[in-house]
């Protein structure tokens, strides 16, 4: 499923672009994809679209604040993915309602085992979701990954920044 992420992430520029789900389907079938995680996908899209578009109350930074983690999150983010999301914070690239609509994206993804690749990934499609600007050394960071990542050595999409 995370290939189709990173799918729909390289091939529409902005979230609008993107078609329908059920034109979308039939795309990603065509691409090849299987219809199971077609369908998951389209489900986690849906999911972030719901939470991009809620009317969510405004959380105002604070440098003194900390998120605690409630026990099923910390089965699914480990230390190192707690700690990326962290660094994100606090380097001005996730307000604290971005954080909030990852871990929410997280918790989504079928499966429990999240590496740090597939947060980055999640990370990705939460602020093209959000459209926000980001800078290219940032970028550079969520589309790449020192482990390989979740879809072979580099992505498409890390390739671009070369």
């Amino acid at each position: 499923m995370i290939d189709i992420l990173v799918y729909v992430f390289e091939s529409y520029g902005y979230p609008e672009a993107c078609p329908e789900p059920e034109l979308l389907a039939r795309k990603l079938s065509a691409a090849g994809f299987e219809p199971e995680d077609i369908d998951l996908a389209l489900e986690w899209l849906s999911g972030l679209q719901r939470v991009a578009g809620s009317d969510s109350p405004k959380i105002e930074r604070d440098n003194r604040s900390s998120r605690i983690y409630s026990g099923p999150e910390l089965a699914v983010l480990d230390t190192e993915c707690r700690g990326f999301i962290a660094f994100l914070e606090h380097s001005g690239v996730l307000d604290p309602l971005g954080r909030e609509r990852i871990i929410e994206r997280a918790m989504a993804l079928p499966g429990a085992d999240l590496s740090l690749a597939k947060l980055k990934v999640i990370v990705l499609m939460v602020l093209w979701q959000q459209q926000d600007n980001v800078d290219a050394l940032v970028m550079e960071e969520l589309l790449s990954s020192a482990e390989g990542s979740a879809w072979g050595e580099e992505s498409p999409a890390a390739a671009l920044l070369h």
